[in-house]
């Protein structure tokens, strides 16, 4: 059977930890932001002293590293835009996400060994201005996150070949086009377009009347509650086949701000599910599954095939596991070294998944300090203890367990 063309699958590094995750889980390439001009000022980011290392151990695993240089910055600040931008040429860095023009040509100038790519805030909605981007010298667009995969596939028939498509496949969205709000700089002087969103789209509002301050009166969109900027999650996992087509060359994976333990899940689901699509495979649904056992708002397909939808019932996550140890080391014959995130006891049913290691559960046996002692309950978060697995499985595997911790009105 004909192998389909697979697109690069790019994932979310908030910190070296959750690098290395991308990287066991499956991903073509992560994307990661230095301690300046990044849209996430809050991920862990990496420092200009740790930034050569990560790009080393990415690329050590045969991982492109995409750095987003993607704020729009200001007067004070392009002028420690060309150091910074020789900082990420050196590192080895592979592409640079810019949203800026000024910066995407100071990236032309002084990062001259990375591929320059125009970010998703730049709000590329047509095949007019993805061809002009080119023509100035980007190797690939990110397209905005409101166009229909019909709108992207015109896109990629009238625009140069050379010029590479990416899109998010799977994350937050946001009400406000790609991203460009203004009402968390507006409400809490946190500004959206420098990495510091607050989320207020999130928060519960009501009404308040001038003369009657201190009532407030509940404000409907309709009969489902007052959540009234509240979006839906993007999940494309069941529609790979058709970004394919499409013509997409790389699925972006939203999450920098969110746990290694997202970015390992979502990315070892989206890797096994593009790979039997590519390869013209069933999709294995245990792989599917893994979507569902993240934290995440209610799922939508974005704006691929129509409006998505609000969700206005309230704006918490939906938290149905939670992460028991990781997996440090284990051997041979199954004797895991871990190390604890949360309580569990001997006699408890856990589920262990990792890199290419389908979930299977277990019942918890009597464990051991590393001293030898039996420990029937690890209770001390980072803790090192030892436990006797079914078979063995690749370090950062997660033994975790279903738990209802989705907030309830």
């Amino acid at each position: 059977m004909e192998t389909r063309k697979k697109p690069e699958l790019l994932c979310p590094a908030g910190d070296l930890e959750r690098l290395k995750l991308a990287v066991a889980y499956g991903a073509d390439a992560v994307y990661l932001a230095g301690t300046a001009f990044g849209m996430r000022a809050f991920a862990g980011n990496f420092s200009p002293e740790a930034l050569p290392g990560a790009v080393a151990y990415a690329h050590a695993h045969g991982v492109r590293v995409h750095v987003t240089v993607n704020t729009m910055p200001r007067n004070n600040e392009v002028r420690e835009l060309p150091a910074y931008l020789e900082l990420l040429n050196d590192a080895g860095v592979d592409a640079l996400i810019l949203a800026d023009l000024g910066a995407f040509t100071l990236a032309g100038k002084y990062a001259p060994r990375c591929e320059r790519h125009v970010s998703t805030q730049q709000s590329i909605g047509n095949y007019v201005t993805a061809q002009a981007w080119y023509d100035l010298g980007a190797k690939r667009v990110v397209l905005a996150r409101e166009l229909s995969l019909r709108e992207i596939a015109e896109i990629r028939q009238k625009v140069s070949p050379d010029l590479e498509l990416e899109t998010f496949c799977h994350g937050a969205m946001c009400v406000s086009y790609s991203g460009r709000c203004l009402l968390s700089n507006y409400m809490t002087g946190r500004d959206s377009n420098r990495g510091a969103c607050a989320q207020p789209c999130r928060y519960q509002y009501a009404l308040v009347e001038e003369k009657r301050p201190g009532e407030y009166f509940p404000v409907f969109e309709d009969e489902k509650g007052t959540y009234i900027l509240n979006s839906r999650d993007m999940c494309m996992i069941d529609h790979l086949g058709e970004i394919m087509d499409a013509g997409i060359d790389c699925l972006k994976i939203e999450g920098r701000a969110k746990s290694g333990y997202y970015a390992a899940i979502v990315t070892g689901a989206y890797r096994h599910c593009l790979d039997d699509v590519a390869a013209g495979r069933m999709v294995d649904p245990i792989w599917r599954d893994e979507v569902e056992h993240v934290s995440h708002r209610p799922y939508s397909t974005g704006f691929y095939f129509g409006e998505p939808g609000q969700y206005t019932a309230n704006g918490r996550y939906i938290r149905d596991w939670q992460i028991c140890a990781v997996v440090e080391d284990c051997t041979a014959d199954g004797l895991a070294t871990l190390s604890l995130r949360n309580k569990f006891s001997s006699g408890d049913t856990l589920e262990v998944v990792g890199p290419d290691t389908k979930p299977f559960s277990l019942t918890v046996p009597p464990m051991a300090d590393l001293d030898g002692n039996v420990l029937l309950e690890p209770k001390t978060p980072q803790s090192r203890f030892t436990m006797q697995l079914p078979r063995p499985v690749p370090p950062m595997s997660f033994l975790r367990h279903a738990v209802e911790l989705s907030a309830r009105d």
